[in-house]
């Protein structure tokens, strides 16, 4: 799986610009707030228009050369600096939104996640860390191409983010699929980043 970014865009006062060739593993953006990154998350989500450029997985084009697709169609796994679950929904049903018949994979995203004991919860009974790994597992569960994680863990205790760090890893190391990430925190993109873009 191979990312190819070469995007600009005008927010405001601001410029975002980024050109970018990354492979397997886990590319961290990584500097200071206000610099763009989350920008260029949502920009490869399909969230954010870019006012030139090229973003492709795969060779797939999913933006340029006249093309923009719809963001449902990039299969990209989403998770925001907050857990952003479906409020009005337990965590069983928060996991299976989007998952389709993927039972098997429910089965080892529960496991590795270390949630299967909070699948009767309500999202507001969750502590910081079970809500990001619920929101990781769903991500997961919806079959995506890559991950892309919104400074996952800025808001997490030293104990809480150590839980999700390991999930991320997991996510690299054993599932094998690729990661976009975003942080502004250098221990964070040591650990997690294959490659580290400075921003």
């Amino acid at each position: 799986m191979s990312f190819e970014i070469d995007i600009d865009k005008r927010l405001g006062d601001a410029h975002v610009s980024l050109t970018l060739e990354a492979g397997d593993g886990a590319t961290v953006l990584f500097g200071p707030s206000g610099v763009g990154k989350s920008s260029i998350l949502n920009m490869v989500a399909g969230l954010l228009r870019p006012d030139r450029g090229r973003i492709a997985v795969d060779g797939e084009t999913l933006f340029g050369d006249g093309i923009d697709v719809p963001p449902e169609r990039r299969r990209a796994g989403y998770v925001f600096q907050e857990a952003r679950l479906f409020p009005h929904m337990r965590v069983r049903t928060n996991l299976l939104y989007g998952a389709g018949t993927e039972t098997e994979a429910y089965e080892e995203r529960i496991g590795f996640l270390g949630i299967g004991h909070l699948l009767d919860r309500w999202p507001r009974t969750l502590s910081g860390g079970e809500a990001q790994r619920v929101a990781i597992g769903r991500a997961l569960l919806s079959r995506p191409r890559f991950l892309l994680l919104d400074e996952p863990l800025s808001s997490l205790d030293r104990a809480r983010r150590e839980e999700i760090l390991r999930a991320i890893e997991h996510v690299r190391d054993v599932l094998k699929l690729p990661i976009l990430m975003v942080t502004h925190d250098p221990d964070e993109a040591e650990r997690i980043g294959t490659r580290v873009v400075r921003m």
